[in-house]
C-alpha cells in the first residue's frame, strides 16, 4: 500500500493536518490503495527531518509539509531557510515533499485567512494524489494560472 505523509505545526493557527487528511480522505482509493500518516512538529523549521523520516523511515511516497510563517520579517527568513530544508530533504530522498506555507500577513481578517488556509491545504493534498496517481490531471491544468489559497490567477491573454 502506498503512504501518503502529511506533517504539520503545532505554531499554525489552523489546523492544516486535518484539512489534509479531510480531503485525502475524499480521494478515490482512500484506505485501499493508499493510506495516510501524520505527524504534528513544533514549528516550520522542523518539517524538513520531519518528512524527511516520513520518507526514510515510515515509506512515504510524498509529504504534504504544512506550516505558517509569522508576520515579522524574521519570520520570513526563516520560512525561506526551512523552505531550503524542504527542497533539500526532496533531494535527498528524491521524493517529492509538497510545500504548503500560509503566511500569517496573507489576510488582513481571521476569516479569509482561515480561507486560503483551508484552500491552500486541500488544493496541495489533491495534488499529492494527484501526483502519484492521476498524473494528466496536472498535465491538463498546466498553464492556468491555478493557484491554492486564493482565486485562481488564469492564463495570459494573448492576441
Amino acid at each position: 500500500m502506498i503512504t501518503i505523509g502529511v506533517v504539520d505545526t503545532m505554531f499554525a493557527r489552523h489546523d492544516m493536518g486535518a484539512d489534509a487528511l479531510e480531503e485525502l480522505a475524499s480521494c478515490p482509493g482512500h484506505g485501499e490503495t493508499f493510506n495516510v500518516l501524520r505527524r504534528t512538529v513544533p514549528g516550520f523549521k522542523d518539517l524538513a527531518v520531519a518528512a524527511k523520516l516520513m520518507i526514510e523511515r515510515d515509506g512515504a511516497s510524498i509529504v504534504i509539509a504544512c506550516g505558517m510563517p509569522g508576520s515579522a520579517d524574521i519570520d520570513k527568513v526563516c520560512a525561506h531557510e526551512a523552505s531550503q530544508g524542504l527542497m533539500q530533504a526532496q533531494l535527498m530522498t528524491s521524493t517529492p515533499i509538497l510545500e504548503v506555507f500560509v503566511y500569517e500577513d496573507e489576510a488582513d481578517d481571521d476569516a479569509t485567512l482561515a480561507m486560503v488556509f483551508e484552500n491552500r491545504t486541500k488544493g496541495h493534498a489533491r495534488n499529492a494524489y494527484w501526483l502519484l496517481f492521476e498524473p494528466d490531471q496536472l498535465v491538463a491544468r498546466a498553464g492556468r494560472g491555478i493557484r491554492q489559497g486564493f482565486g485562481d490567477a488564469g492564463p495570459l491573454l494573448t492576441a
